[in-house]
């Protein structure tokens, strides 16, 4: 047993000698007490050994239940790959053979290959030759979907539980002590800051179910929903991404009574919003980090005046390299599923500047960008969809930091709005609604001689992001469309920024 784990596991058993009245899990169909967890955890590792599950596929809605057999899957050192419940069918059966689960928990089995559930909720599958993992994997966390084959982040339990008790440290000036999970539980941000770290502490988490927190799907979000949940739970911190904080700032004039923090990441923050969001009394704390660090990795703290995404966690180091980028060391990935082991310090491919002891991040490297719901896209993915319309000659993808993702659209010829319309309806058809194209413009082709194209047919996304950036980055610019499954919408303008 790791060190970490045996710590954790030993700090339940204390909360439960100590208080054992103390509600540590709820939802709307079940409560359960520190003096009751350990039992409720035991009786589903027990059911974990008889159905011989190594590998498990956790595909639940939050809840009491996703909790229970997270833990019982965390004290026997069992493999836990979370499934996002965006995941289209290609992505799961993906995850399923690149993981090489033998176990499901969770609707959807059946059509991935498993067998009917056993009494207990477990359904199985042979594996004959399960994929190698990284030496002391214990959890597979699928990244956003870069693409249409999503990587699989191999973490230890002590790179995680060494995340969870830093931001304890971090955040106890809060004193908190009810935590209501607003994101799935499957995003590897809410299991760490918004199960773990509360029950180290001793706190309630509420768990209610996606659509009680106000989920639409991937990229849908019903403020007055979440309200009513924030409401119902009187929680004292929540985690939130930044479409989340927005649209709950656009409807409450104020935050709701008896929140001591909120935790703000997964995607960049405009700093308008963080602002507008202090003036209405919501305790906001911006962080950073990524799956593979094993979440976060800096946070602005409790009570301190917020600057950038704030200082270390005392588990974490963090580096510069000579062209700005941002390096971390102290919980890192054993590597990525499939591929060789990696140690050391890990390129983020973010790029930053120290103000003091905290960190400012100034951009990205690398093409991914990350929407305002924390969702990791690849516009290569999406734009090589586009191309294969037949009236799609070229287009440009983007949506860093934005609620619904845009495109510059090239016709191949002379098309009618609608029959572009018709084309990029077709193209969101075949892509999860994360990556889906919600608003598109004409544009002139890229070429080399607008330097928007390189000699060997790549795009220039720097040339073409300036020239377009009013309309391609500005928040809610031609963008009426707030459910992506909808036909995309075109913006009138014409073909300069």
């Amino acid at each position: 047993m790791s060190d970490r784990r045996e710590r954790f596991l030993d700090r339940l058993t204390a909360h439960a000698e100590r208080a054992p009245e103390v509600t540590a899990l709820w939802d709307g169909a079940q409560r359960l007490s520190y003096g009751e967890l350990a039992a409720a955890i035991d009786a589903r590792r027990a059911r974990l050994a008889a159905a011989g599950a190594t590998r498990v596929g956790l595909a639940l809605d939050n809840g009491v239940e996703w909790a229970l057999w997270d833990l019982a899957l965390l004290a026997d050192s069992r493999v836990a790959v979370p499934v996002p419940a965006f995941f289209d069918d290609a992505q799961r059966r993906h995850l399923v053979a690149r993981a090489g689960l033998d176990a499901w928990i969770g609707p959807g089995g059946k059509a991935l290959g498993f067998g009917t559930p056993v009494p207990g909720g477990i359904a199985t599958r042979p594996v004959a030759s399960p994929p190698a993992l990284h030496p002391g994997t214990t959890r597979i966390t699928f990244t956003s979907g870069t693409s249409a084959a999503p990587k699989g982040v191999c973490l230890d339990t002590e790179s995680m539980l060494a995340v969870a008790i830093s931001l304890a440290e971090a955040v106890a000036p809060a004193d908190i002590e009810r935590h209501l999970a607003m994101l799935p539980l499957a995003t590897l941000l809410e299991n760490l800051g918004g199960l773990y770290l509360p029950l180290w502490l001793g706190a309630g988490v509420a768990l209610p179910g996606a659509a009680e927190l106000g989920w639409r799907g991937a990229s849908g979000f019903d403020a007055e929903a979440a309200l009513a949940a924030i409401e119902r739970y009187r929680p004292h911190s929540l985690i939130l991404v930044p479409q989340q904080l927005q649209a709950l700032v656009d409807a409450a004039p104020s935050a709701p009574v008896g929140l001591r923090l909120v935790a703000v990441g997964g995607a960049r923050v405009a700093a308008p919003l963080l602002e507008r969001a202090l003036a209405a009394g919501w305790p906001v704390a911006e962080g950073y980090g990524l799956s593979e660090c094993a979440s976060v990795v800096c946070l602005n703290r409790p009570g301190e005046a917020p600057h950038g995404v704030g200082r270390p966690l005392p588990h974490a180091r963090v580096r510069l390299s000579a062209d700005g980028e941002v390096e971390v060391s102290g919980a890192t990935m054993l590597g990525y599923l499939g591929e060789p082991p990696v140690a050391g310090w890990h390129a983020t491919g973010d790029l930053g500047r120290w103000e003091g002891d905290a960190l400012v991040l100034e951009g990205r490297r690398r093409e991914v960008f990350i929407t305002a719901y924390g969702r990791n896209v690849d516009p290569q993915w999406v734009e090589g969809v586009l191309a294969t319309r037949p009236g799609i000659a070229q287009a440009l993808v983007h949506g860093e930091a934005l609620a619904h993702n845009r495109a510059l659209i090239v016709p191949a010829a002379d098309l009618s709005d609608a029959a572009i319309d018709a084309e990029i309806t077709a193209a969101n058809a075949t892509l999860p609604d994360y990556a889906r194209v919600s608003a598109w413009r004409r544009c002139a082709p890229f070429t080399p001689h607008n330097d928007q194209l390189t000699a060997n047919g790549r795009l220039r996304r720097a040339a073409i992001l300036a020239a377009y950036r009013g309309w391609l980055t500005r928040p809610g610019a031609g963008d009426t469309t707030t459910d992506a499954s909808r036909p995309p919408h075109h913006d009138h303008r014409g073909v300069t920024s």
